[in-house]
């Protein structure tokens, strides 16, 4: 027989053979969401714009600012994509709640994000004759 702690007899789920568990099979999804909306919160967010600050940019600036906000873009819609494709089991409750959540927090992010780039493009257009 084997002993087990009292926070693991909680994850301990199906029917297992006697003296061994499937803790990690129940653990999955919830550090898959876990790790979702602990990645989505430490993500760098994007404060209120100011075109102002890029006009005051080098060329040089600016272009490195796009490749960041581009690099940004890509990032938070690869997460978006994987959160959207996770699937939950029927038991976990709110799972599906959780997933929409954390895909509606990155598109709003994402859509920040072409906010600024859309800004920082026309400063761009403006101060550097060689991006036309």
């Amino acid at each position: 027989m084997v002993a087990l702690l009292p926070f693991e007899r909680c994850w301990t789920i199906g029917t297992a053979k006697p003296g061994k568990s499937m803790k990690f099979g129940a653990l999955l999804p919830l550090t898959l969401i876990g790790v979702s909306l602990s990645g989505a919160s430490c993500s760098s967010t994007v404060a209120s714009i100011d075109p102002g600050k890029y006009d005051k940019m080098s060329c040089a600036a600016l272009n490195s600012a796009l490749g960041d906000t581009a690099t940004d873009i890509s990032r938070t819609a690869i997460s978006r994509g994987k959160v959207a494709n996770t699937s939950l089991p029927s038991w976990l409750l709110g799972g599906e709640r959780v997933k929409t959540v954390v895909a509606n927090r990155d598109t709003a992010k994402i859509e920040r994000l072409q906010q600024q780039q859309q800004a920082i493009i026309a400063a761009r257009k403006k101060r550097c004759p060689s991006s036309q």
